[in-house]
C-alpha cells in the first residue's frame, strides 16, 4: 500500500465503524435478524441444538416494530406487546399454529438496543425453543 492509500483507507474504515456504532436497534426502523443458534428443550430430555428449519423458523426474520409484525419467508406473526426496558427492545406475542391442532405457543424476543444481539424464546406444551441471533437495520 502506498503512502497516499493508507490515510484514505484508515479514514474510510473510521467512517464505516462510526456509522455502525451510531445504529440503535430500538424498533424505530425495520430490522433484519439472522438466526444463528437454535436449542430445543424438552422436560426429562434436556436441550439439544437444532437447525432453524427443524423448528419451522426461517434463517432470517424481519422485525417491524412500528407496524407490530415479525415476518419470515412465508409467515407473519403479530407483535402484541412492545416495551423498552434497560436498553432492550422487548417484543411479545402468541401464535395459534395450525387451526384445530394443539400447537399454540407464546414467545418473547429481546433485542439489545446497542448491539442488535437477539434472543427469542418460544414455549408451548412441554417444550421451549431458545434462539440466538443478530439484527441489522433493514
Amino acid at each position: 500500500m502506498n503512502n497516499i492509500t493508507k490515510p484514505v483507507t484508515l479514514v474510510a474504515l473510521a467512517m464505516l465503524s462510526a456509522g455502525v456504532g451510531a445504529t440503535t436497534f430500538d424498533g424505530s426502523k425495520p430490522l433484519l435478524c439472522a438466526i444463528q443458534t437454535v436449542n430445543e428443550c424438552i422436560p426429562g430430555y434436556g436441550c439439544s441444538a437444532l437447525d432453524a428449519a427443524d423448528v419451522n423458523l426461517p434463517d432470517f426474520l424481519e422485525v417491524d416494530a412500528a407496524n407490530n409484525v415479525i415476518s419470515g419467508t412465508v409467515a407473519k406473526t403479530p407483535v402484541e406487546r412492545i416495551e423498552h426496558l434497560d436498553g432492550k427492545l422487548i417484543l411479545q406475542g402468541a401464535d395459534d399454529g395450525i387451526e384445530e391442532v394443539r400447537d399454540g405457543n407464546a414467545w418473547t424476543m429481546v433485542i439489545d438496543e446497542d448491539s442488535g444481539k437477539l434472543i427469542l424464546n418460544a414455549t408451548g406444551d412441554d417444550f421451549s425453543v431458545v434462539v440466538f441471533g443478530a439484527c441489522m437495520e433493514r
